[in-house]
């Protein structure tokens, strides 16, 4: 699909991020768009700022993609707001952190993630995926994430449903190359696994699990942060609670401003894969040397030493063990 002009695409996440990019980079292209978040605010920032940049047909639709009655619903919007009874490119990008540990499991949260992270996907590519087949083309592109090869974001961060999540949207995005050869020959799919994205994930994950911001940590909260913080050498043993919470606020900041791949360049190397009919997109350069690292010593990917190799390159720092990737 070398040319997006008058294909009619569908972006989950379309209100931030990645999410916005892909919006925006294909209205620009030429495309009609429909995009789906759980922020009407977030979805219309990205409708103006894409609306500028070409004549493309787009609509914002509210749905939470770890329901299925929600993006059923938000399908036969596509349909009737798109005038359409097909769709080209299916981006399932929607995507928040958090349910690290099952040790010390918060039930609710971790299946909140889980449920957006991979259910959002499945949901999705089952949604649409008559309206894929009925294309004369299309191309599903599913975002896993470096956590989809690489379990971990530090040695004191557990991070398992994050990870199993994305695992299973790498597997299973990979699976399906065979099933669509097989049985729908003209829909080709992508799995796009980012690195260190600059999008506000970290910042947006708390608000989608009806927690509170970093500024609102309750005592034990702090507590466990500063434990975290100590055990990476940091200094932390007599800094206020407020201190700690403000550390937590710029962490998830820095995050998204000083990232070393934007979220536009991101959505940049997504596209020019989809053109270039790749099915494994690699997305920054960090996700390049980890993936190579972890081909090269499995055994030692959970290591501190292996963290330590990695930081000495240049990427995912020690100091950035308590943050999340991409979306």
């Amino acid at each position: 699909m070398q040319d997006f002009t008058n294909k009619i695409a569908v972006v989950t996440g379309g209100g931030t991020g990645m999410g916005r990019e892909l919006v925006c980079q294909l209205i620009a292209a030429g495309a009609h768009v429909a995009m789906c978040d759980v922020s009407a605010e977030n979805m219309a920032e990205t409708q103006k700022l894409a609306s500028a940049l070409g004549s493309g047909k787009l609509t914002s639709h509210l749905c939470d993609v770890s329901s299925e009655p929600d993006v059923l619903r938000f399908r036969d919007e596509v349909a009737q707001q798109q005038n359409t009874s097909h769709i080209n490119l299916l981006f399932n990008n929607a995507g928040i952190a958090g349910g690290g540990s099952v040790i010390d499991i918060d039930r609710r949260e971790w299946e909140r993630t889980f449920g957006v992270c991979w259910y959002g996907v499945f949901y999705g590519c089952t949604a649409f995926m008559p309206m894929l087949v009925a294309s004369d083309e299309a191309h599903i592109v599913n975002t896993s994430s470096v956590n989809g090869f690489w379990a971990t974001v530090g040695p004191m961060t557990p991070h398992t449903s994050y990870s199993a999540a994305k695992f299973a949207v790498k597997g299973f995005t990979e699976a399906l190359i065979v099933d669509l050869r097989m049985n729908a020959p003209h829909v080709q799919c992508s799995v796009v696994m980012p690195g260190h994205i600059g999008t506000s994930i970290a910042l947006n994950t708390s608000s989608v699990l009806g927690k509170h911001s970093a500024m609102e940590l309750d005592e034990q909260e702090v507590a466990n942060v500063r434990e975290r913080y100590l055990a990476l050498g940091l200094p932390v043993d007599n800094v206020p609670d407020d201190h700690i919470r403000q550390m937590v606020q710029q962490q998830q900041e820095d995050f998204r401003d000083k990232a070393p791949t934007t979220a536009a360049s991101a959505a940049t190397i997504i596209l020019d894969g989809v053109r270039e009919k790749r099915w494994r997109i690699l997305v920054g350069e960090d996700a390049k040397v980890l993936d190579a690292m972890v081909r090269q010593e499995p055994e030692q990917a959970y290591e501190v030493s292996f963290l330590q190799k990695l930081n000495q390159q240049g990427h995912m720092g020690l100091a950035r063990n308590d943050e999340q990737t991409e979306e």
